[in-house]
């Protein structure tokens, strides 16, 4: 079996980070699941995605962020606003400076859940590993020679005709 994500698959009764404060006349269950959703919304855009990766092991400007985009300094901090309400970012303001953060914890949720359905592309890795193996076995009977070696499609009489050495000019 193969497995994806082992510290994924083996959270065994470990504590998923809370995202979101549980609204009145909202169940938990119901809470979780529209963070959920926040989640997924805000990783569904390319540029959010960048951004992200962009603040991976490091905290940056809102300006040091927008700085490799084609894009406005106003669109981009939008991108970040999506960000911050899925609980991606984290950002700090000191007076107009913002500063953002990554908070891995929401991607950490979304892949348990995700991972919830592993067993299905599961089943589909181990099915193609058996096809795998199957035509490995039927081409190691058809046409391996008995000492374990290819041959080409030219035979060996061909091979011998072509490996000899030329005879020497007098």
């Amino acid at each position: 079996m193969l497995t994806i994500n082992n510290s994924v698959d083996n959270h065994s009764g470990m504590a998923l980070p809370s995202l979101h404060v549980v609204k009145h006349g909202v169940s938990a269950a119901e809470a979780e699941q529209e963070a959920l959703s926040g989640v997924f919304f805000a990783l569904s855009d390319p540029v959010r995605r960048e951004i992200l990766t962009r603040l991976d092991g490091r905290d940056l400007l809102v300006s040091e962020i927008a700085a490799p985009f084609d894009i406005s300094l106003q669109a981009i901090s939008r991108h970040i606003q999506v960000l911050v309400r899925a609980g991606l970012i984290a950002q700090e303001r000191t007076g107009r400076i913002s500063r953002c953060r990554l908070d891995a914890g929401p991607i950490y949720t979304a892949a348990v859940w995700l991972n919830r359905y592993s067993r299905y592309w599961q089943a589909q890795f181990d099915l193609l590993a058996a096809s795998l193996h199957e035509i490995e076995e039927r081409r190691g009977r058809r046409g391996a020679p008995r000492d374990g070696r290819r041959t080409s499609k030219l035979g060996r009489s061909a091979k011998r005709r072509t490996l000899r050495k030329p005879k020497a000019e007098k």
